[in-house]
């Protein structure tokens, strides 16, 4: 747990944003592991974590995925994941086993690639048949226009029912479940522009419409695919939590010890846990003293003493000793469980999110089918029962009003200022989330490790006697526990070198002891060393015979932490502080930011319970947060930040992604997203007075399907333009 706490927290855009173009390589390999990597950062990271593991005897092949901060080994069922744990933590990169069987395979990347390979056909056949139009236009006639319509058909129909078939499946979804989608009109229209074109081609007609139908589809293909893209980085959080659960437990018996799978335990059970491991179930100590790292759950930073009657819960860490648990709750029942319910919980309520899009189709697709419906019925009795006239003027009028301006009008703007949030390092995962992030009213933020750094650092250092620290070095060398790492690496950063001792070991859930010039030496809790217990983060030190020193700690600021909650307040937002950590911490920092609300000693319930009591009084939630946690609080806020560095839950969970370190960029995404929110406005505006205008036109005969369709790639193009004014 050391690692994690020493590890740089460090993102890059290959982290989160590579497109998702590698397979979990030991995925349906009989001995597949998979490690979570929460700190993986770029290219050379995966070069240094896969040369690691594959120097590891009996590990045939490891492959990092970036976009999912995970890598797959394919190994011997003697490799044990506790030794690649550690060998990563070697070369400081911190791991987590995640169990296979709880990750589900999703299908993003096959979408994603079916949707652009339509496109591509669509764009291809497009320009194919413009070339053919381009003659007829010029003045084609007779058998030269037939084969020129007939040769444009024969790559029309295939690309319209092969790029199409997206529109046509969601079309005749929504009429079967009894309602009109913004697809039905689209599938009409593609259906009766290729349909008249047939016609009007067998009975050697002077136009057909070919170039339009496919001309339509790969513009609507166009904004499908770039909505899809913008939400397609979105995974579950609950899966992602139950996968974080330890696959498997060492369980004490009569007859010895023995590897089970974690669905074998059940309540009663004796398990061994041993320093390093997490717990694989909830529990109670029974035998072994230690110390507990419960930060991953409550986000606590100061580990708790576990001894004899200590309870404890799936998936927090043992430090420093041996532990013998007995089992309280495993499997579905355990603590991690529960949270993972509380998150998917969570998430279908986010679900329930109209988009602004979603809310304008329903009106939109009743009134194009009236309009067009009206048009025809109108025009078979003016005309005197010409069919042929009739169909061509719905056509037209089903084509002019057809909502791509308005299909775009969404996926251009997120696009567009997603690409500059990209560019200020933040991942905008889903696609309605800078329309709610735009509605923002009250920022909800945790301590460590957001507003914080989320790695604690001794102070005063200076201070102390030098020919004592390194005494201290050699103590804090020794031990697992992240304090003394942290002040380890603060000595070793001064240019000091561990002094000579001897006898050096570990006292589960005290701390480090040692002999030098025939004196002892510890270092760890201030009643075990002898010193007075002081009332902030502290780690003590004392030499036999001697006063102990005590080494204080403090968690330093995220870069940009205090002109973030500047800014909110400024611009009128309600700020609110909510940790795991003690009340006095707790206090402290808000008191530096200048933040009136806060709340301490918060677990993940607790957290997310306030976040909904906060929406069901009326407010808009932001929730910027880092720890597995937070992990049930950022999906049930409107919306939701985590860093890059975060545990791999927290960002799954959340609408947006923070890559780097600095704070700054979230009061941009604010701004930014108010911005989008009237650009997707002036959109729909856009699109409304285009339909106002090129409606009656339609409706009066006076645009043949041909000119309704380039009035509608016009409405299109200038839709989109306005959207990337947000560049």
């Amino acid at each position: 747990m050391s690692a994690v706490l020493s590890a740089p927290a460090s993102a890059c855009p290959a982290c989160v944003a590579a497109p998702a173009a590698e397979a979990l390589a030991a995925r349906g390999q009989e001995a597949g592991l998979v490690l979570s990597l929460p700190t993986a950062h770029c290219a050379a990271c995966i070069v240094d974590v896969e040369r690691t593991l594959a120097e590891v005897p009996g590990v045939h092949s490891a492959r990092v995925n970036l976009t999912l901060r995970r890598v797959s080994v394919a190994a011997d069922p003697s490799v044990r994941p506790a030794e690649l744990i550690e060998r990563l933590a070697g070369i400081g990169y911190p791991a987590h086993e995640l169990d296979p069987g709880l990750l589900s395979t999703t299908e993003t990347d096959r979408i994603s690639r079916e949707l652009l390979m339509r496109l591509g056909v669509a764009g291809f056949a497009m320009m194919n048949i413009m070339l053919l139009s381009v003659a007829v236009w010029s003045g084609a006639e007779d058998a030269t226009r037939d084969l020129f319509h007939w040769i444009s058909a024969m790559i029309a129909l295939p690309t319209l029912a092969f790029a199409g078939q997206p529109f046509f499946t969601s079309a005749w979804s929504s009429i079967r479940a009894g309602r009109l989608g913004m697809d039905v009109p689209i599938s009409l229209g593609l259906i009766l522009a290729s349909s008249i074109s047939l016609y009007e081609t067998m009975m050697h007609g002077h136009h057909a419409y070919f170039d339009a139908a496919v001309s339509l589809c790969f513009f609507l293909l166009a904004g499908r695919y770039l909505d899809y893209r913008s939400r397609a980085a979105a995974r579950s959080a609950a899966e992602e939590l139950a996968a974080l659960e330890v696959p498997r437990a060492i369980r004490v018996t009569p007859g010895g010890e023995e590897t089970v799978p974690v669905a074998a335990l059940a309540a009663g059970d004796l398990i061994l846990v041993r320093p390093g491991g997490r717990m694989p179930a909830d529990g109670v100590i029974v035998e072994g003293m230690s110390e507990i790292d419960r930060s991953l759950l409550t986000g606590e930073t100061v580990p708790v003493a576990g001894a004899p009657g200590t309870a404890v819960s799936a998936g927090e860490v043992n430090l420093t000793g041996p532990l013998t648990v007995r089992v309280t709750a495993a499997g579905r029942d355990s603590s991690l469980h529960r949270m993972a319910d509380l998150v998917a919980a969570a998430e279908s309520a986010r679900t329930r999110y109209t988009s602004l899009a979603d809310r304008v189709a329903r009106l939109y697709s009743p009134v194009v089918h009236l309009l067009a419906l009206a048009s025809f019925a109108g025009w078979m009795w003016a005309s005197g029962g010409d069919l042929r006239l009739a169909v061509n003027i719905a056509a037209a009028v089903l084509i002019i009003t057809c909502p791509c301006a308005l299909a775009l009008a969404v996926p251009a703007v997120v696009t567009s200022a997603s690409g500059r949030l990209f560019r200020m390092g933040l991942l905008v995962k889903d696609g309605t989330a800078l329309e709610r992030l735009a509605e923002v009213d009250t920022v909800v933020f945790d301590k460590t490790g957001t507003l914080t750094a989320g790695m604690p650092e001794p102070v005063g250092l200076d201070d102390m006697p030098r020919a004592d620290l390194g005494l201290v070095l050699a103590l804090a060398s020794a031990s697992a526990h992240p304090l003394a790492a942290a002040l380890a690496r603060a000595l070793r950063d001064r240019g000091l070198r561990p002094a000579a001792v001897e006898a050096i070991r570990e006292v589960p859930g005290h701390g480090i002891e040692a002999r030098a010039g025939g004196r002892t030496l510890r270092l760890g809790r201030a009643e075990w060393v002898g010193a007075a217990p002081a009332d902030r983060l502290a780690t003590h030190f004392a030499v036999e015979g001697r006063p102990a020193l005590t080494f204080l700690f403090a968690d330093r600021l995220r870069p940009g932490a205090a002109e973030l909650v500047a800014a909110l307040r400024r611009d009128g937002r309600r700020v609110i502080l909510m940790s795991g950590d003690g009340a006095a911490a707790v206090a402290a920092l808000a008191g530096a930011l200048g933040i009136a609300e806060w709340k301490a000693g918060m677990l993940p319930g607790d957290k997310a319970r306030e976040v909904q009591a906060l929406t069901g009084a009326g407010h808009r939630v932001l929730m910027v947060g880092d720890g597995l946690n937070d992990t049930a609080a950022l999906r049930a806020a409107h919306v939701s930040i985590s860093p890059g560095s975060a545990l791999d839950a927290a960002r799954v969970a959340s609408d947006i992604v923070l890559l780097g370190t600095d704070l700054g960029p979230v009061a941009d995404a604010l701004r930014i997203a108010g911005q989008a929110r009237t650009r997707i406005k002036e959109n729909f505006a856009l699109s409304l007075g285009y339909n106002l205008l090129a409606v009656p036109i339609a409706i009066l005969g006076l645009a043949t399907p041909l000119i309704a369709a380039l009035a509608m790639s016009s409405s299109s193009i200038i839709v989109s333009l306005n959207a990337l004014r947000l560049r």
